[in-house]
Order: structure tokens, then sequence, then C-alpha cells
């Protein structure tokens, strides 16, 4: 009975419906929880890092109660942007009141929708991987299965992967950069597939053009149901989710990169190059997003299994202090760039600073 720890990951929504039922003064609970109150308790409490064993990790796989934990979010989600939908449709929220409803409607896009997409994505299984894409599309990113599957997946901390930042790029550099180069690379992957299969790229074939189809459906009966005030708050709510995930993305792989061996590929994917958080409520909330390194290693691993590596880098707190702390770029490189330059010292990577490209690996910093 081990998945009822991640029951934990429902307060997000619970705590969301109090932004969007709620009068005014409650309208950012949702995004005071995710960055506020986590945060806090995630410096109070210390990483945990014990590892199931073989036999447990049999067990666990097994179970599929996991399962119906991710399964459930689907209903949650989109009962959660309905509920948001009609309030913005009632035309009786202040200004105060539709931009704290809409951060905190943008929270659960970027938490319940992207996040358990991203872990049903990896699912072989025809029904997950729809479960997938029907929460990606409610942040208007169903072309992130295609590409962070395909893409990031392949290229990840090196220079072909626009969702691995660069050594010295800042977030707000690396925030257009990932979101209209993974968006490029998803339409070049999918036509890439349907080359190799013998299929038309103007046809129902093409994952790209029914993604597109489908969300520009959706956008087009939000407008006619709920009006254009809904419709623009829905697509503010998306485009907090995307920033979620894409700074999440910032920060997970930040300045590591995959040394090119003589033969002119890349070095396989190791633990080391992804940063890892083991600190408890980020863990139970996001589903083991933050164990990131073993995610990498071995894509398959479902969450409930995912190991804390000692040897992978680690964060000094959990994914929601850092990516605050993203937002402040100084504070970002007086923190991290320390950590890069001694990962780039123990493992004898380069550093691919953004404006200069690959550097020796630099001494470590006292």
């Amino acid at each position: 009975m081990r998945y009822w720890k991640y029951l934990a990951g429902l307060s997000i929504p619970l705590f969301v419906a109090l932004a969007l039922l709620l009068p005014e003064g409650w309208s950012f609970v949702g995004l005071a929880y995710a960055f506020g109150f986590i945060p806090l308790m995630e410096v109070l409490l210390p990483p945990q890092t014990q590892n199931l064993n073989k036999v447990q990790e049999v067990v666990e796989r097994a179970d599929r109660g996991y399962d119906a934990m991710l399964y459930a979010i689907v209903p949650i989600q989109w009962g959660l942007v309905l509920l948001y939908l009609f309030g913005a449709a009632s035309g009786q929220w202040s200004t105060l009141e539709w931009v704290g409803k809409t951060l905190s409607m943008g929270v659960a896009c970027g938490a319940l929708g992207i996040n358990v997409a991203h872990e049903l994505g990896h699912r072989t299984k025809a029904a997950e991987r729809a479960m997938a894409k029907t929460l990606l599309a409610s942040s208007l990113y169903m072309h992130f299965i295609i590409e962070h599957n395909l893409g990031h997946h392949r290229h990840v901390s090196t220079g072909d992967d626009p969702a691995s930042a660069p050594f010295g790029m800042n977030l707000y550099a690396y925030l257009p950069r990932s979101i209209a180069g993974g968006y490029a690379s998803a339409w070049r992957l999918e036509a890439h597939r349907l080359r190799q299969k013998g299929e038309g790229f103007w046809s129902l074939h093409n994952e790209m053009l029914r993604f597109t189809a489908i969300q520009i459906g959706l956008l087009v009966a939000i407008a006619l149901l709920f009006g254009p005030l809904a419709l623009l708050g829905f697509l503010g709510a998306a485009a907090v989710g995307i920033g979620l995930l894409e700074t999440v993305n910032y920060i997970e792989h930040y300045g590591l990169r995959r040394q090119r061996k003589a033969s002119g590929r890349y070095e396989r994917v190791m633990p080391h190059h992804s940063w890892n958080s083991s600190h408890p409520l980020g863990r139970l909330m996001l589903y083991e997003l933050t164990r990131h390194s073993d995610h990498h290693h071995l894509a398959n691993r479902p969450y409930q299994i995912l190991r804390h590596v000692e040897d992978a880098p680690q964060m000094p707190a959990g994914y929601p202090a850092m990516v605050l702390l993203a937002t402040v770029p100084p504070l970002w490189f007086a923190v991290m760039n320390p950590r890069v330059r001694k990962v780039a010292e123990a493992y004898g990577m380069q550093v691919h600073d953004a404006d200069e490209g690959a550097v020796p690996p630099p001494p470590a910093m006292a």
C-alpha cells in the first residue's frame, strides 16, 4: 500500500480548486502553496535517499495502484479546467482575482497536466499514451510527447537538445530557445517517422497535424462556449504551465554535457548528466520527477521505483525552490555555477558556455 503516500500529489489540485471556488483573497492560494509552503517545508525536511531493494522493486512495479493514481489525474485536471472556464465566463472576477486564479490554474497545468503526461507518455500502452495526450491538450503542448521521448531523451545534455541549458545561459534566454526549438524538433521528428513508414506528410497519419487540429478545435470550442475572456484566461493558464515545464527542464540539465567520443557519437546518458533531488515533498507532489538522474539513465522505469543515485549531481533544494531560484539569474549562477564546475572536474566534462562554446573543465571553486 505504499502508493498512498502519493496522495500528497492531490493536495495541489485541492489548493487550486480552493483558489477557483473561494473569494478574491484566496485567488493566489494555489500559487502560494506550490511556491511558498512547499519550498519552505523542503528547507526544513532533509532529503530521503533510501532506495527499494530488488524484491521490493518487482512488487512495486506490479502494483496497479500506482497507475490508478496517475489515471485519476485526467478527470481531475479537466475538471479544474472546466471550473476555471465557468468562473472566467461569469464576468464576476475582479482583475486581481482573474490574475490569481489564472496563475493557480497554471500551476495545475504544469504540475498535473504536463508532469503526469510526462510519466504516462513514456508508457507503451495505447490507452496510457492517449491519456498523456489528453493531459497535454490542457496546456496546448501536445507535441511534447514526440519531442520529449524521441528528441530530448536522445540528445539530452548535448548542444543538439534545445531543452538542455548550456552553462551561463539564464532562464529568460533559455525559455524561447527551448519552446521554439522543441516545437520545431517535434515537426522534424514526425516528418522523419512518416518518411520511414512511407506515409504522406499531409495525411491523417501525421500526429503533429492532428495535434494542431485538436488544439485549434479546443480553442474554438472554448471561445464559443465560454467567451473571449475565458479563452484569454485559458491561454494564460496554459502559458504558465508551459513556463513551469520549461523552467523545470532548465534546472534539470543546466550546464551538464555529455562528451563526444572519437567515433563522433556521444557517450551514453549517465546519472551525472542530470541534476537530481530527493527532497521528499517535491518527490511526492511531482510523482518522483525529481529523481531525474535515474529517469534519464533508464527511461522505462516507472515513477514508483526510481532510485536516488548517490554520485549524481544533487540539487541543494527541491524543485519548487530551484524553480524560484532560476527566476533570479544572479542568484542562480552564484549557487549553481560552482556546482557545475565541480561536476565537470569530477567527470572530466567540458563546460559548454552559452556564448563561447566548449571550454576545458575549469578547476573547482573553493
